[in-house]
């Protein structure tokens, strides 16, 4: 069982998405607080990012947002977190928050955390991040991602071991349960990624 005192979520700002989407949100959040799993995410105070923070907060958790500057400007930061982390850029974010995380759980959201997601996966496949990453596949979300992933692998854009890069779960308790359970890569599975 790994040891997971943090985990980084991705998710949407958008406020005008289905329901189901922030209650998972919010359960993810509870169950993160309720055992003591600090959330590292992009600090928004909008959308499924606040839902999963006030959640985890509510719950007695932690929450560490990473935000950068100009965002900060435009006044889009939550101001109720634990800690926030003010960064120069995009870059500096996605790359602080994969550091301070001891494992990824993305949640439905919109081209920036799908963006963030196949960054991780292939930082992963590079060996350059080797925590779990869980997909929270809620009502079928990824259902085009994972197929188009799946494709990649059948046509040899990826190795069939570059599938174990990622568990997909559909419910916040089995995410949590994926974190703890997902054997951590070694290093060396840099050598598979060129074909």
């Amino acid at each position: 069982m790994n040891n997971i005192n943090s985990v980084c979520v991705y998710c949407a700002s958008s406020t005008k998405i289905d329901k189901a989407y922030f209650d998972a949100a919010e359960e993810l959040g509870h169950l993160l607080g309720e055992k003591n799993i600090r959330l590292i995410n992009g600090a928004g105070s909008i959308g499924l990012m606040r839902a999963v923070s006030d959640a985890t907060l509510a719950a007695g958790g932690k929450v560490t947002g990473v935000i950068p500057r100009f965002m900060v400007e435009q006044g889009w930061q939550h101001n109720g977190l634990t800690e926030l982390i003010e960064v120069e850029s995009m870059h500096e974010r996605k790359q602080t928050m994969a550091a301070l995380s001891d494992a990824i759980i993305a949640l439905p959201g919109g081209v920036g955390t799908l963006e963030e997601l196949l960054e991780i996966i292939t930082w992963k496949q590079l060996g350059l991040y080797l925590n779990p990453i869980v997909i929270l596949n809620i009502k079928g979300y990824f259902d085009p991602l994972l197929e188009m992933l799946e494709k990649a692998i059948e046509e040899n854009f990826m190795r069939r071991q570059h599938g174990d890069i990622w568990v997909v779960v559909n419910t916040p308790e089995d995410a949590i349960e994926a974190v703890y359970q997902t054997l951590v890569w070694d290093g060396s599975i840099r050598k598979l990624a060129a074909l």
